[in-house]
Formats: C-alpha cells, sequence, structure tokens
C-alpha cells in the first residue's frame, strides 16, 4: 500500500508558519528599534530647538537703555580755555536758572580744566539765553543745560578731557554740577573723557550714574542754595511725559557771576 505523504507536508506547513511567524517578530522587533531611534531624535531636536530658541530671544531681547548724560561730538574750532584759568582755587557765585537763583559755587583745585571753561564761557556770556534742554524724572535725576542753540554745533568750538574729580561710588548728591560729554560706546574710552564742551547738568536729587569706559562725570562744582526754586520746573515734568526729554516748562540760563 502506497502511503500518501500527509505528515510530511504538515510538517513542511508548520514549518513554513513558523518561519514566517519569525520574519514578522523579527520585523515588528526591527520596526520598534526604529521607533525608539526616532522619538530618541525628536526629543532630542525639541530641547535643541528650545535652548535655541531661549538663546535667540536672549541674544535679540535689548537691553534697557541706559539714561546718562550725552552730548554730540563736535568738531573742535576754538582753542581750548588755558587751565590756568581756575587758579587752583575755590570760586563762588551766582547762576540763573528759569526763576532760580542758584548760590554756586566751583571747584578749581579738583577740576581746574572744567572751572577754567566754565569760568571763560561765563566771562564771554555764551550761556545767557541758553535753553534748558534736557530733564530726567527717572533712573538719574538732573536737568541739563549748556547747549547753544547760535553755534553750528551746539557747543563753544571745542572739546576738552580729561574727566576730573568724578565720584568713585558713582553717586551723584543733590546739588552737584557736573559736565556732560560723550559716551564711550560712540567714541571709545580715550576720545570720550576728551568730549566735554559747555553742556553741564544739574543734580537735584542723589543719583547714580554708572561709568562707562572712559570713567565717570566730572564734578567741578556744586549749588549752595536756591535748588528748591528749580521745583516748579521738575514738578512740571518732561514734554509730552515720560522721563527723559525737554522740560515742560521752559527754563532759560541767566546771568552767571563768579569771584
Amino acid at each position: 500500500m502506497t502511503k500518501t505523504p500527509i505528515g510530511k507536508s504538515s510538517d513542511r506547513e508548520r514549518l513554513a508558519r513558523f518561519a514566517a511567524k519569525q520574519e514578522l517578530e523579527a520585523s515588528k522587533a526591527t520596526r520598534r528599534k526604529k521607533d525608539n531611534r526616532l522619538a530618541v531624535v525628536v526629543s532630542v531636536l525639541a530641547i535643541a530647538l528650545a535652548v535655541g530658541s531661549q538663546l535667540t530671544y536672549t541674544a535679540l531681547k535689548p537691553e534697557p537703555e541706559a539714561i546718562i548724560p550725552e552730548v554730540t561730538p563736535t568738531e573742535p574750532s576754538a582753542p581750548i580755555p588755558d587751565v590756568s584759568i581756575a587758579e587752583g582755587r575755590t570760586w563762588t557765585g551766582t547762576m540763573q536758572v528759569g526763576d532760580a537763583n542758584l548760590e554756586i559755587e566751583l571747584d578749581g583745585a579738583l577740576a581746574p580744566q572744567a572751572v577754567s571753561s566754565f569760568i571763560d564761557l561765563a566771562g564771554k556770556d555764551f550761556f545767557s539765553g541758553i535753553t534748558c534742554h534736557r530733564l530726567t524724572t527717572g533712573g538719574i535725576f538732573v536737568l541739563q543745560c549748556g547747549q547753544s542753540s547760535t553755534t553750528p554745533d551746539g557747543g563753544p568750538g571745542y572739546n576738552f578731557g580729561p574727566i576730573e574729580n568724578a565720584p568713585a561710588d558713582n553717586l551723584y548728591v543733590k546739588g552737584t554740577l557736573a559736565m556732560a560729554r560723550v559716551g564711550s560706546s560712540v567714541l571709545g574710552a580715550e576720545a570720550a573723557a576728551s568730549s566735554m564742551g559747555s553742556q553741564f547738568f544739574i543734580v537735584y536729587e542723589d543719583s547714580t550714574i554708572s561709568s562707562d569706559e572712559a570713567g565717570g562725570y566730572t564734578v567741578f562744582g556744586k549749588i549752595n542754595s536756591g535748588l528748591e526754586d528749580l521745583q516748579s520746573v521738575i514738578d512740571a515734568g518732561v514734554d509730552g511725559g515720560g522721563v527723559d526729554g525737554p522740560p515742560a516748562l521752559e527754563t532759560k540760563l541767566g546771568a552767571i557771576e563768579l569771584r
């Protein structure tokens, strides 16, 4: 009797199904590994994107603009007054600022170049009628004056340095008279330190003004009395609002007498 090979055929079929199942399982395992690797890559990219976005925001986010007493750079056209004018001594006198008659004191010993320039300009009546063009009421508290409307560059035709008698702690106390200058970010440290001209500022409330690479600001004198008479200018604030700009109440320099 010839036997039909049913058993062998069944074995081959079972083996084929087993092989197919193994291949399917291997395929699933390979796919799982790929999926896991993809998940890791996506996670890494997500983290990198988040960090990159933060770095980009940090890099592009503008820093708050510093409020500092600055002037515009000018080309010299006149000689710098001789430092000997200050005589290395203390000068006293009066300065009319708006309706305020300020009793002032200049330090010719600690700030001889600035005081010499101020005395020379006052003697030439340079300051008379000049409008104080800047008031700051936040961050620092100053009234800035000395920018002429009758000269081409608003200054005396010269610039001078070095910075003299700047406070080591950057604190400019109420009543301080100090010179404005160009910031070091505009001209560089050396040129900025020699960019003073005719513009000065009156500190009407204690102010911390940070030094830049050039240093601080030349303190050439102080107000001994009369500062309270500037309160109406301060109370009126900045023209158009804000904390930095022209005073809302027009304020002009008048007579300056020194002795």
